[in-house]
């Protein structure tokens, strides 16, 4: 496919304002098309589920579809093994709550120092259970995991294993499958956090085969809101914490209360666009909605490897000049030949400048990046980064150009030099 990255800033009406959105790692902006799917919902079918009448049943004809759009983005097996909830650390403290039930004193459950505090505090939790946690710990080097250390961390009393795809803030990608393969040595569940990973690459869980994934879509282009995959076999073997009148068969005993119903619909809507710029013609032109979901998986694999194209090729030319401002440090990956282990995500400090204040002279010129520890509270800590406000993270997304790039750059340059 040909990819355009101008022909795509124009379907995102946010990037008019003339901003440089390098904040995509907290959230990224949104498609025309995502807009229209959440006002549509509101317009023409504005209703609570399973009622006899058109919208409820319009209701429901939305949820359907969103759900198979997203089993789509992961290859899940079938439409019911998607749950959908307010956001990723809710949906993982409610399935950590659910798995609690089965730990008894002396189950071990291991995670690892890299992840965001959504993949940490819930397990954590389940110590109130008598239940130990074990840690798979950080090279400072790199910020990578140790994984050399991973088989001497399991054992056969390991019952849950959760693990981030890459770190929302350093970028590293970390070895999954053998993660999981080790895991499942031992017969322990498994948990992805895929958050981060899933705006850049492909994600398979048939192919990972784990037992649970969760992920963001507003991280993809979506409206706030989170995504919990779940196998079949293993949800139904859960009893999650719910209201008694709610439905017992997966996915309704996991989706507690009412859903957010216009974010849902707005879901599809961010998975239908991004299926559609990998379409074998090209995005120019965008396809109906059957032609869309008739060719999903593979157009995704063919946008999501584009993206990925893109994305490496801009974070080159990123880090390349972070690398040659005089005392900015780099954490995590910085070697060109091992950008396949990490996203296009940079966190970066400069000596005698809080990174606040080096956000807050990036915002006024109209770049947006974030600073701080972006809930990477273990990793931000074991490093030293927390108690001096964490870092400042710039990260790339599909919509980004060079000329983004160059002017984030040149700001940066003067405000070492002090001109700004």
């Amino acid at each position: 496919m040909e990819y355009s990255v101008e022909n795509i800033r124009t379907r995102f009406p946010a990037l008019a304002s003339g901003a440089v959105f390098f904040d995509g790692p907290g959230g990224t902006q949104v498609p025309q098309a995502v807009i229209d799917a959440v006002a549509g919902y509101y317009r023409d079918a504005n209703a609570n589920e399973h009622g006899f009448f058109p919208t409820s049943r319009r209701s429901d004809a939305v949820i359907s579809q969103a759900r198979q759009a997203v089993a789509d983005f992961l290859n899940a097996h079938e439409a019911a093994e998607i749950i959908f909830g307010a956001n990723m650390t809710t949906l993982t403290l409610h399935l950590a709550r659910a798995l609690g039930r089965t730990l008894k004193a002396g189950d071990e459950i291991v995670v690892t120092r890299l992840d965001h505090d959504a993949n940490i505090a819930p397990w954590l939790h389940l110590q109130e259970s008598g239940a130990m946690v074990r840690w798979l710990e950080i090279d400072p080097a790199d910020c990578t995991l140790k994984l050399d250390a991973l088989e001497r961390t399991l054992s056969r009393k390991t019952r849950i294993v959760a693990v981030g795809f890459a770190s929302n803030a350093f970028g590293t990608i970390n070895d999954v499958p053998r993660i999981l393969a080790a895991a499942k040595k031992v017969g322990a569940l498994t948990f992805v956090d895929a958050v981060h990973y899933a705006p850049h690459r492909a994600i398979d869980v048939q192919l990972l085969d784990c037992d649970f994934l969760a992920c963001s879509p507003y991280k993809f282009y979506g409206p706030h809101s989170g995504v919990l995959f779940g196998k079949r076999e293993a949800l139904e073997r859960l009893q999650p914490y719910k209201v008694r009148p709610a439905g017992d068969m997966i996915p309704d005993s996991f989706e507690t209360g009412t859903k957010n119903h216009e974010g849902i619909a707005g879901i599809a809507a961010a998975v239908d666009f991004l299926a559609a710029l990998g379409r074998d013609s090209g995005p120019d032109q965008a396809p109906g909605l059957e032609a869309v979901a008739a060719g999903r998986r593979r157009w995704l694999k063919q946008a999501l490897a584009a993206i990925q194209d893109h994305e490496t090729r801009l974070f080159s030319r990123m880090l390349e000049g972070l690398l040659a401002l005089p005392g900015l440090r780099v954490y995590g990956i910085t070697d060109p030949k091992r950008f396949s282990q990490r996203t296009p995500t940079a966190c970066f400090t400069l000596p005698g400048l809080a990174p606040a204040v080096i956000a807050g002279k990036l915002g006024a010129a109209g770049i947006h990046v974030w600073e701080g520890n972006y809930y990477a509270w273990e990793p931000m800590k074991f490093l030293g980064l927390e108690e001096k406000g964490g870092a400042v993270r710039a990260g790339l997304c599909l919509y980004n150009k060079d000329e983004e790039v160059d002017r984030f750059l040149e700001i940066l340059r003067n405000i070492i030099r002090g001109a700004i």
